[in-house]
């Protein structure tokens, strides 16, 4: 069984190291093993590896080896006790369930969902966690419109929960204002979705096309995953009463909460995290996961991959998912055939 493991963080390529051994994990009461065959490389699978600038790692993280991934697809080999469903052989996409940069993972069962019939395997690995933020961000935006209508601007427009909140926009009538790094990124989602706005951040008045855009209302809602020092260019195209959502970390630099207007103009400030979905209702995470599920089988289009490789390759795969120009998710995979391989990138 092959794991990438990492004792301290750290530069992704530096820090995490491929081992083999030949014990599998064993399921607990209640859980599956899954031997994985495909696991996406996520954004925030490097930030945990490689941690925030100007924050500390925190001391339970810095003891033992730790795995990186959240996310993935595999067949469930074995179950433990008092399982009845999903059973062995079935397909399945874990989420979250840590540690998915492995051959095998014990998950609890009920975070195992069924893989649609006619759902690819590479699909399938992209299945819940985009989806879920998608699902996640979108009630954001309606608690934060509170009824009204209004512009919503994004960031990363061209990344893969970009693509998903454009679809979401087209599908809901949702006046929508797309954020580029690139002229070229630019033309890339214009091309997809020719009805919404796209506006490259390399332009030296952005800002002011924003707010040509918005028009008088001005920016009700940001969608934000970049951060870092573009959080007080944001907040100032704000209206205010109008509310920034962050859910990611891509941008470099800081901005301290004191050099945003929050009080003067009556701005709200709110935090985000995929992680915190098994928060909500059971019956809430059905409906998630019932979404999700007809997503990758209607529209597969939009879960995009950009490259896939061997869980060995996995140096190669993180600096792939890090090319700017990036377009899709980097996989990592497992050949069926085999418990672990040396397969080569493709």
């Amino acid at each position: 069984m092959r794991t990438v493991e990492y004792t301290r963080q750290g530069d992704a390529a530096q820090v995490l190291t491929l081992r083999e051994e030949a014990r599998r994990p064993v399921p607990g009461s209640g859980e599956v093993l899954v031997r994985m065959l495909v696991r996406p490389v996520h954004p925030g699978d490097l930030i945990g590896v490689e941690g925030l600038p100007g924050q500390p790692e925190q001391p339970e993280q810095q003891s033992g080896a730790r795995t990186p991934g959240v996310e993935g697809m595999g067949v469930v080999e074995s179950a433990g006790a008092d399982v009845r469903a999903p059973r062995p052989g079935q397909r399945v996409a874990v989420f979250p369930a840590p540690g998915t940069w492995s051959d095998f993972v014990a998950v609890p069962a009920e975070l195992a969902v069924p893989v649609p019939d006619g759902v690819s395997d590479e699909t399938a690995a992209l299945m819940l966690v985009n989806p879920l933020t998608l699902r996640m961000l979108y009630r954001a935006v309606e608690e934060a419109l509170s009824g009204q209508t209004g512009p919503v601007l994004q960031t990363a427009a061209g990344s893969s929960v970009g693509r998903l909140i454009s679809a979401a926009a087209v599908r809901h009538d949702l006046q929508l204002i797309n954020l580029v790094r690139s002229t070229s990124g630019a033309e890339q989602v214009r091309t997809s979705y020719p009805s919404q706005p796209v506006i490259a951040t390399c332009d030296d008045d952005w800002r002011e096309q924003v707010r040509l855009h918005a028009g008088e209302r001005g920016v009700r809602v940001v969608l934000d995953c970049v951060g870092g020092a573009m959080t007080q260019d944001l907040a100032e195209l704000l209206a205010d009463g109008g509310t920034l959502i962050s859910y990611g970390r891509l941008g470099s630099g800081t901005t301290p909460l004191e050099a945003l207007p929050l009080m003067a103009r009556a701005l709200t400030v709110r935090g985000m995290s995929i992680l915190r979905w098994t928060n909500r209702t059971p019956e809430e995470r059905a409906q998630d996961v019932a979404f999700a599920q007809d997503l990758a089988r209607n529209t597969p289009d939009l879960l995009e991959v950009a490259a896939d490789y061997d869980l060995a390759d996995f140096k190669a795969a993180v600096e792939h998912a890090r090319r700017p120009a990036k377009r899709g998710t980097v996989l990592l995979t497992t050949p069926r055939t085999a418990d672990s391989g040396n397969g080569a990138a493709r």
